[in-house]
């Protein structure tokens, strides 16, 4: 895993810089600073569009008690294209775009979950655990237990003589 970050953090910046090179020698240096500008620009808007709208949608799947995952797996997207769209480069700037479309952000979300479910996990509220740590559903109507709550007061309680078989004593 390791390896692959370093992969990243090495290509990446050669990417964007072998097309930065390639655009540069096609339309000029400033239209592609100005395309540059202007894709971070789109893109802020987009996102923050976005942004409010899948923030709207999550408030309402909370008030009707339901857990907004789909709504959770939007935000970390949005989070993601925003850091990519913000980072200059045609590069960053194409993949933080492809974030922006919510089909293919749930598509991506599921094809990773896809591929690490067997190797994550997860609980679910609601979901009790065995020794074993593997979660299943709590019975709906589980036992009920009784009880009743007692508060010592020390200031009410008796005073005792010291125990003189204590290992404590002073």
């Amino acid at each position: 895993m390791r390896f692959f970050f370093l992969l990243i953090f090495i290509l990446v910046p050669i990417i964007e810089i072998w097309l930065f090179i390639q655009v540069d020698s096609i339309i000029g240096l400033w239209p592609t600073l100005a395309s540059v500008v202007l894709t971070a620009v789109i893109g802020t808007w987009l996102l923050r569009q976005q942004g409010f709208a899948v923030l709207m949608q999550g408030r309402a799947a909370l008030e009707k008690s339901q857990f907004p995952l789909e709504q959770v797996i939007h935000g970390v997207f949005l989070l993601i294209a925003g850091l990519l769209l913000l980072t200059p480069g045609f590069f960053t700037d194409a993949i933080g775009f492809i974030c922006l479309v919510p089909p293919l952000r749930l598509a991506i979300a599921y094809g990773i979950w896809s591929k690490l479910k067997d190797h994550v996990h997860v609980v679910h509220p609601g979901m009790a655990q065995d020794p074993q740590g593997q979660g299943h559903r709590r019975p709906e109507g589980g036992p009920v237990i009784d009880g009743e709550i007692i508060e010592d007061d020390p200031a009410n309680e008796p005073e005792r003589p010291p125990n003189p078989n204590s290992p404590w004593k002073q």
